[in-house]
This record gives structure tokens, sequence and C-alpha cells, in this order.
């Protein structure tokens, strides 16, 4: 996936879109468009995205615990369903964020690898630091996800963290979270990343819209 545009094609449970049929569609329209790669959320859209596409695949479980803000693939439950499913890479939220159970990273990691040697592993991070200790516990490539979506990085320019973790880190380097123009998404590749991931501006209409009637609204 070198120098790819990855599309994001996911829909939440209140968001209209929601259907794996959907969004193994819109993976069929991105990959039209010329995506090189699927970030994907949940084992039953990725069934679905490989029976329209032939593209690398990014998969994600998005799963809400109680006592942890981790949301993003959280425990080794979420990891094994992924690696069971077959998919290219496996991502998770890799912040300084304590996981589900009391659960640090560090462990996290530490029983992925365990039990999944072999796997390509994605940390998301949020900070330049959270992606230089995810590449000193041993994944294979970090990503600028989580940018703003976090305490220590709410306000954060995607593209300075980006950069800073580029310029810090020695594995591979994907850019995502608000890259939302095709001109943000070229300015990440051409500095440096390995690939770049565009999701809502996309591939979730309700936030297209969104944009233009609220512009449209200062018009009146």
């Amino acid at each position: 996936m070198s120098k790819q545009l990855i599309v994001s094609c996911q829909a939440l449970e209140d968001e209209p879109l929601h259907s794996s049929f959907i969004m193994s569609k819109m993976a069929l329209a991105a990959s039209q468009g010329g995506a090189g790669g699927i970030r994907a959320n949940s084992t039953a859209d990725i069934q679905a995205i490989k029976t329209e596409v032939n593209l690398p695949i990014i998969g994600i479980i998005k799963q809400e615990y109680a006592d942890s803000e981790v949301v993003i693939t959280p425990t080794v439950e979420e990891v094994k369903a992924l690696y069971d499913e077959g998919v290219d890479i496996i991502a998770f939220d890799a912040t300084d964020r304590v996981r589900p159970g009391g659960e640090t990273f560090e462990t996290f990691i530490k029983e992925v690898k365990r039990r999944f040697p072999g796997q390509k592993l994605m940390a998301d991070t949020s900070t330049v630091q959270e992606a230089i200790h995810a590449e000193a516990c041993g994944v294979d490539i970090v990503a600028s996800t989580l940018v703003g979506y976090t305490t220590d990085s709410k306000g954060g320019d995607p593209l300075r963290t980006l950069n800073g973790i580029i310029q810090s880190v020695d594995i591979p380097v994907i850019a995502e979270g608000n890259l939302d123009t095709p001109e943000k998404a070229k300015q990440a590749l051409d500095s440096g990343a390995e690939a770049v991931v565009v999701g809502s501006a996309i591939t979730r209409p309700q936030r297209i819209t969104e944009k233009f009637s609220q512009k449209l609204k200062h018009l009146n």
C-alpha cells in the first residue's frame, strides 16, 4: 500500500449507512475510484467487503467497555476475532489511556505478539510520544489516527503531529485523521507517510452534507 489512498469504510449503529452490505458496496466504489486499500470495522463488514474487492484490509473492531475510553480493538479478544477473519493488518488504539480491566498498552501488545506471531500490527496514536512508545513495543506500523481525539492531543494539528511522528520513528507511518481534502492527503504523502487513510470525507454522506449546509447557512 505504499503511497496509496486507503479508504475507511465504516458506519456505526446510529448512522444511516450502517450495513455490511452497504459497506461492501462502499468499498467497491472506493476500489473503482482508485483506492489501494480499505480500513473496515467489524468482522461482519470485513467478510462482506471481501466478496466485493481484492484489496489489503486494515481491520478494527470498535467495542465500548464501561471502564475504559479505549474503543478501537481494545482487548485481545477483538484482536483474535480479526486474526481469525484473516485481515492484512490489525489496528488498535495505542494511546496512553488505560485499557479495559486496567490493562496497560505494554501488557496488551506483549500478549498480542505472543498469541499472534507474524500478524502485521498497526498502532493508532495521538501524539509523537505514543508513536515512539508503540514502536518500542514492537508494532509494525504507526498511524496518526487519534490526533485531536484524546485529552493529550486536543487541539493538535494532524499534519504537524504526523511530521513529528515521521521524524521520530523508523517504521512505516500511515497518515490518518481529519485529512478531509485531497490537498491535505497529498501533503501527508509528500511529508513521508507510507499511505494515507481517508474516511468521513469520502464515505459518510451525512458529514459531507453537513459541511455544505453549514457553509450555505452563512450566505443567508
